[in-house]
């Protein structure tokens, strides 16, 4: 089974392959990456079995008839977080004036140039009244770096992406979410190409992570999709 993913469930469906091999299932060859750029390789052509992205991008797919409809699950959901260098301190974000002043403070912020959180947040800015002083702050990754890994490396002081994509980097710390004013939560979820050729046991994976995500969701920065 052919399968593409969202970064934003990588950790949580990793620690939960060991058991469905167990089970008797078959580990999938999974292609992980950005939605956005992950939409593009379907669009592109190329094969899978079940794809994992946000809800949004599942549904325009059905749209298109390159999912099958009403094959949408959800899985889990995300919320969108800042974090720091490790050992670094960490501002007040909690309200959106706290946040403003804390990006305003920084000397550098990261975000992702195609992730959900990356298309997101120049919103944020944009309603903070700080999209123009921050644009000289902005320091993008290269698709398929994580935001975590530049800050980790101390090349952007405050970094933002989801908590999920977040919270396995080594040598940084999160702060916290976004202010509940300015969050956006994503909801992840799987889907049938409509020219999969081994639906079945793309339905079958689904079903076993489903029934078994729940313990492990806080672990991984997520939470039951809402």
């Amino acid at each position: 089974m052919k399968a593409i993913c969202t970064n934003g469930v990588k950790t949580l469906l990793l620690d939960l392959m060991p058991a469905f091999e167990r089970k008797g299932g078959a580990k999938p060859a999974i292609t992980w990456g950005a939605t956005a750029n992950l939409v593009k390789e379907l669009e592109a052509g190329a094969a899978a079995d079940l794809v994992i992205l946000t809800a949004e991008s599942i549904d325009d797919l059905s749209r298109k008839g390159m999912v099958v409809a009403g094959s949408r699950v959800d899985i889990a959901s995300s919320g969108i977080g800042l974090a720091v260098r490790k050992g670094a301190s960490k501002p007040d974000i909690s309200t959106p004036d706290a946040l403003k002043a804390a990006l305003l403070t920084a000397k550098s912020v990261s975000h992702s140039k195609s992730g959900m959180s990356g298309i997101y947040f120049p919103t944020v800015l944009a309603r903070l009244g700080i999209a123009e002083q921050m644009k000289s702050k902005i320091v993008m990754p290269e698709p398929g770096t994580p935001v975590g890994e530049v800050i980790a490396r101390g090349d952007a002081e405050i970094g933002v992406q989801q908590i999920s994509e977040l919270l396995p980097v080594a040598g940084i710390e999160i702060i916290g979410a976004l202010p509940p004013s300015l969050q956006k939560t994503t909801i992840f979820s799987a889907g049938i190409p409509s020219k999969a050729k081994e639906a079945d046991a793309a339905r079958a994976y689904v079903k076993f992570v489903t029934a078994e995500a729940g313990p492990l969701l806080k672990s991984k920065g997520l939470e039951p999709p809402r």
